[in-house]
């Protein structure tokens, strides 16, 4: 079991910045992959981006070239580095992952981009 606590959200200007933190209650370090989604008002959860145990990463096409995702795992926590934010980023942002297959989230942080 792993519980997930999200934070770093807030309320940004278009073209602002910002860092989410996840951070887990148990060590990632066998957990094979940790992703993030976001959900808008009335529409449905969308991936945003995930990272392997190797580093690997994948990312929505919307998110390529704005957002980075990257994990610590001493620290127990995956990071979502949001750069060039635009409104349409607005969205309250989970964290994810599978653990012997269990899904688990975070409670959610929302981002607000003002234009």
């Amino acid at each position: 079991q792993v519980q997930l606590v999200e934070s770093g959200g807030g309320l940004v200007q278009a073209g602002g910045s910002l860092r989410l933190s996840c951070r887990a209650s148990r060590s990632i370090f066998s957990i094979n992959y940790m992703d993030w989604y976001r959900q808008a008002p009335g529409k449905q959860r969308e991936l945003v981006a995930g990272i392997s145990s190797g580093g690997s990463t994948t990312y929505a096409d919307s998110m390529k070239g704005r957002f980075t995702i990257s994990r610590d795992n001493a620290k127990n926590t995956v990071y979502l580095q949001m750069n060039s934010l635009k409104p349409e980023d607005t969205a309250v942002y989970y964290c994810h992952t599978i653990v012997r297959s269990t899904n688990y989230w975070g409670q959610g942080t929302q981002v607000t981009v003002s234009s």
